[in-house]
């Protein structure tokens, strides 16, 4: 297997300003790392985050951003020279107290590619062997193994939190928010026998995630929050839903969308925040008291799930083809102004043209 000397990437440079391509040589290996050869990274809300609002990343620029990232390993662990891998989009140090207690997506010693250390809008990645998720030669006889970079993060993300939610069959399942993490874990609480609601302000958006196969979609676009609830209880009904007990995840990042999660909150509720924003909103945490409800976080997703995700979708459980779209990497500037823009419907991922 020929070992390139130099990684090529597309570096930030500062703060709203194009992605430069630059050449690096490639360090030598540290125990414990491997070289990946890049076939796909998606580009997230987080990457977007980073390069326009100000959302400071770990290593400060310059910095390669992308952490959803699928490959082929060519350099490092012999165990895994060779194999098509997902790199988790949080990598654990798998020793600490949150790793030994099922939290390792919180370890304090954790690596995030694109905010630690370079991540995968490049050629290559040297990333920690430890927790790499091998992609079995089944799933690629049914994917390009770029195709599956969406399970570093928008596939697993909304995994997690489902798994943490303690949803049950038959429980109301309301989602705020139908693209990127949206429509992923709307189909996961399907898949683990919830009654699924998806809320958008996006018609198209709704659109596509309905063909997923859940029950319901409501365009909450121009109502008022009693409008939406009302709206929301009469479907709840019409589906035979239970009253209770609801499971709202929003999703959208949004400040509206959280208020409109906090508002949705009834008896027994669990709501979880899985969207990000830096935006702040003013809420009555009492509610929470009167409802016996609970609301939960998320931060990306445990990396000993991920065998389990790959597998789902291997078995066509989770569709990712209809709502992913790929990109030379060399369109990088382009595709990150458009999503910026709100331009695109499906996930981007760029794929490496080096």
């Amino acid at each position: 297997m020929k070992i390139p000397k130099k990684i090529h990437a597309w570096q930030m440079v500062e703060l709203d300003k194009p992605f430069q391509l630059i050449e690096k040589k490639i360090p030598e290996l540290e125990p414990g790392e491997v070289l990946v050869e890049v076939a796909g990274c998606g580009v997230c809300h987080t990457d977007i985050s980073f390069w326009h609002f100000g959302v400071k990343t770990r290593l400060a620029p310059p910095l390669t951003l992308g952490h959803e990232i699928s490959g082929r390993v060519i350099a490092g662990d012999p165990s895994w020279l060779g194999r098509a891998v997902i790199v988790p989009a949080v990598l654990p140090c798998g020793e600490c107290e949150f790793c030994r207690n099922g939290r390792s997506n919180v370890c304090r010693s954790q690596l995030m590619p694109g905010n630690d250390f370079d991540g995968g809008f490049a050629s290559h990645v040297i990333v920690p062997g430890r927790f790499l998720c091998s992609v079995p030669e089944v799933v690629l006889s049914h994917f390009q193994l770029e195709q599956l970079a969406v399970i570093a993060d928008a596939v697993s993300t909304p995994y997690q939190v489902v798994e943490k939610s303690e949803l049950k069959e038959g429980d109301f399942v309301i989602t705020i928010g139908a693209g990127g993490i949206g429509n992923y874990g709307a189909q996961l609480a399907k898949i683990k026998g919830g009654c699924v609601l998806a809320l958008d302000i996006d018609q198209s958006k709704l659109d596509m995630v309905k063909k997923s196969g859940i029950d319901a979609v409501l365009n909450i676009d121009g109502l008022e929050m009693r409008e939406v609830k009302e709206k929301v209880k009469t479907i709840a009904n019409e589906l035979g839903a239970p009253r209770f007990r609801w499971k709202i995840f929003e999703m959208s990042g949004t400040k509206a969308g959280q208020e409109l999660a906090f508002n949705l909150l009834n008896f027994a509720s669990t709501l979880s925040i899985v969207g990000f924003t830096m935006d702040k909103l003013e809420v009555r945490l009492s509610n929470l008291m009167a409802y016996d409800a609970k609301m939960i976080g998320t931060w990306g997703c445990r990396a000993e799930l991920y065998p389990e995700i790959v597998d789902l979708v291997g078995e066509g459980k989770i569709k990712i083809k209809p709502y992913i779209e790929t990109f030379p990497m060399a369109e990088i500037n382009d595709i990150f102004q458009k999503t910026l823009q709100h331009k695109f419907k499906r996930r981007s991922i760029l794929i490496a043209d080096f």
